[in-house]
């Protein structure tokens, strides 16, 4: 069956047209490489254009700064679980990125003197915990779309090509564990393609569709990590699932943090600035993972605001109109259209949604896809990368901090790209494809030309998102994780009673969205399976039966393999490149 599809050969593959896929394949295509991307959409509806309020880069334009200030409160901002080498070369790098994105046509907003625009972000702060920081680079509140469409342009003029509305399937696996490409599938005709490359990257975002209430695209269903579980390949760290505190009250659409950063506050329905009893210092700019569970504790103990109690209140129209048009334009538009009212008049009702997957494909700071070997720390998976949202580097560690989600992307997705360049040099020729994985992957795909009675796939995936809201959300319990293991695995064994609906009748995009349910089902499993496992509180995962972070058993990272469901553990890269660690501490905004 393998033999009679089609193929096409190329130096490289990137699955994913997002920042970190386009910033990768454009140091690729300047550097010569015959370079494909695949993308799911049309690349500038990737979901880099939702990011909103910034990208990180400790340039000094509003306060003083430096990159070490910056590396410390990412540091922190992850709770000590993140590696501090990557987190030291991502903030490093930052700034000069920051000045080649601007460099590539992105229209950052300007101060008075004409430099880059910085306002501050939750956690941020100026030597190592002093005062509030402004190191967030700005393009008004549309920061991600204007980031996304130069790193397209710039990639048309690099003559990249691009494979645009493919879902990508599976990847080719040899005989010898090297990834040779993988199979797409053309949505418009649903058929097969498989696509040969020496360097694969999987740069496919992340997983937010997993529960009811999120902040992501419908895009965002995990596929690049389920690919990777797929090939043996385990996710790290997937229990630490960032809620972002101010989406929209029972829709979920996101409110940026840089309102909080242009002088917005939250309010209980008493009136009262409640953020100041949980974060005396920072108040409504402390980090996601405080900030979310402040709120979620308001309307638990009741001084939650509307009819139903079930929201807090953020106020912005004390800046004025001006403010507002000049530096939240996009937001007021979203709230206006969705709302019918006017932040500049009123408050907005908010409420803690669903936002970034911390966890995904382990890599090391070049991209390499990086997993345990027998007595040996890590091994390489040959040809195979990852980075952005999909990967777990891991420079966010238990809780990201705003403005660092952008920056991962561009650092990474440049730092695998130029890795790739240099194994191209002695990786001059495609390897014979030897293996049944493509075998193994167009049998997945025959099966869901199956119909007739069952369950559909629109049933399955609410049910899914429902499990994954009530017992992976803000706060968990053993009781509560437990019985979320059981549900889940449970509609896992439900699977092979979907149906699709009679052909005749659908779209071709029936299929993707049940290649879709499969892979958010594997997301789902591995966030809930890896939560219940870790007893300790520390960063977006909060155990109400363990309140405390426990460093003595679990500063460690961990990793879920598909395969019977196991679980296994690593050791955090607490020693950065040239600087001394952060010794853990205390975490208090």
């Amino acid at each position: 069956m393998a033999q009679d599809l089609p193929r096409r050969k190329f130096d490289a593959l990137v699955i994913g047209a997002g920042g970190g896929g386009l910033q990768a394949a454009l140091q690729l295509a300047r550097a010569d490489a015959h370079v494909a991307v695949v993308s799911k959409v049309f690349p500038t509806r990737s979901h880099t254009v939702a990011a909103q309020g910034g990208i990180n880069a400790a340039l000094a334009n509003v306060l003083p700064d430096n990159w070490h200030w910056h590396m410390f409160d990412t540091v922190k901002g992850g709770d000590y679980l993140g590696d501090q080498d990557a987190i030291e070369y991502m903030c490093r790098t930052a700034p000069r990125l920051v000045v080649e994105l601007e460099h590539a046509g992105v229209p950052f907003s300007r101060l008075d003197n004409g430099k880059i625009y910085q306002r501050p972000f939750g956690g941020q702060s100026q030597n190592f915990g002093g005062e509030q920081a402004a190191r967030t680079c700005a393009a008004a509140d549309r920061t991600g779309h204007a980031i996304l469409h130069s790193l397209y342009q710039q990639n048309i003029r690099a003559k990249t090509h691009f494979f645009d509305e493919y879902f990508a399937l599976d990847l080719i696996v040899d005989d010898d564990g090297y990834i040779l490409g993988a199979v797409v599938l053309e949505i418009e005709t649903g058929k097969p393609l498989i696509i040969e490359a020496k360097a694969t990257l999987l740069a496919t975002g992340g997983a937010g569709q997993i529960y009811r209430t999120n902040t992501n695209a419908h895009i965002n269903t995990g596929d690049g990590m389920a690919m990777a579980l797929r090939a043996g390949i385990p996710l790290q760290d997937m229990e630490f699932f960032q809620f972002h505190p101010t989406g929209i009250a029972g829709k979920g659409m996101l409110i940026t943090e840089g309102a909080r950063g242009e002088g917005g506050y939250l309010l209980n329905k008493d009136g009262e600035r409640f953020m100041e009893r949980y974060a005396p210092h920072a108040k409504d700019l402390a980090s996601r993972d405080v900030v979310s569970r402040a709120i979620y504790t308001e309307v638990k103990e009741g001084r939650g605001c509307g009819p139903d109690g079930d929201h807090v209140m953020l106020k912005l129209d004390h800046l004025g109109p001006e403010v507002i048009q000049k530096r939240l334009p996009g937001i007021r538009a979203t709230i206006q259209a969705f709302l019918h009212m006017d932040p500049v008049n009123e408050p907005i009702p908010i409420y803690p949604t669903a936002h970034y997957t911390m966890g995904g494909i382990p890599t090391n700071r070049h991209g390499q896809v990086v997993t345990p070997a027998g007595q040996t720390p890590e091994e390489v998976v040959p040809g195979l990368y990852a980075a952005g949202e999909c990967a777990c580097v891991s420079v966010h560690g238990a809780n990201r901090l705003g403005g660092n989600s952008l920056l991962d992307i561009v650092v990474f997705g440049r730092a695998a790209g130029n890795h790739i360049i240099e194994q191209l040099q002695t990786n001059r020729y495609h390897r014979p494809m030897t293996g049944d994985s493509i075998e193994r992957t167009m049998a997945r795909l025959q099966r869901w030309d199956r119909k007739g009675d069952g369950i559909s796939v629109g049933e399955m995936r609410n049910r899914l998102k429902k499990a994954m809201e009530d017992y992976c959300g803000v706060f968990r319990t053993e009781d509560l994780l437990a019985e979320g293991v059981q549900k889940i695995v449970e509609l896992e064994g439900q699977m092979d009673s979907v149906r699709l609906k009679d052909h005749s009748r659908i779209f071709n995009t029936a299929r993707i969205e049940a290649l879709e349910l499969e892979n958010l089902m594997d997301i789902a499993v591995a966030t809930m399976c890896s939560a219940h496992a870790r007893r300790e509180s520390r960063g977006a995962h909060s155990r109400v039966d363990y309140p405390e972070r426990d460093d003595e058993h679990w500063l460690k990272h961990t990793l879920f393999f598909k395969e019977g469901r196991k679980l296994d553990y690593k050791p955090v890269r607490t020693k950065p490149l040239t600087v001394e660690s952060f010794p853990p501490k205390a975490r208090v905004y």
